[in-house]
């Protein structure tokens, strides 16, 4: 007789991922995507200091779709729907 292992992992929240870098930006999307936020992190890190911060505002956004994307593929990668 064969057992079964059954693996619980969590389906990581579209909504909560928004939340956190709406709040938090590049580390908020620690949530979704590690490799993701340390690009953010050095890329804002090059706007901020060129564009007198102005450019923050810019890359603010883009980190908000890249963690909301991440997470769902993520979603979809690990549960297939």
């Amino acid at each position: 007789m064969s057992e079964r292992t059954v693996v619980a992992v969590p389906r990581k929240s579209v909504g909560l991922s928004l939340v956190l870098t709406f709040f938090f930006g590049s580390l908020g999307m620690l949530y979704s995507t590690v490799a993701g936020a340390l690009i953010m992190i050095a890329i804002e890190f090059v706007v901020g200091f060129l564009t007198f911060g102005i450019g923050l505002f810019f890359t603010h956004i883009v980190c908000m779709i890249w963690g909301a994307v991440a997470a769902s593929n993520y979603n979809t990668r690990v549960f297939g729907h």
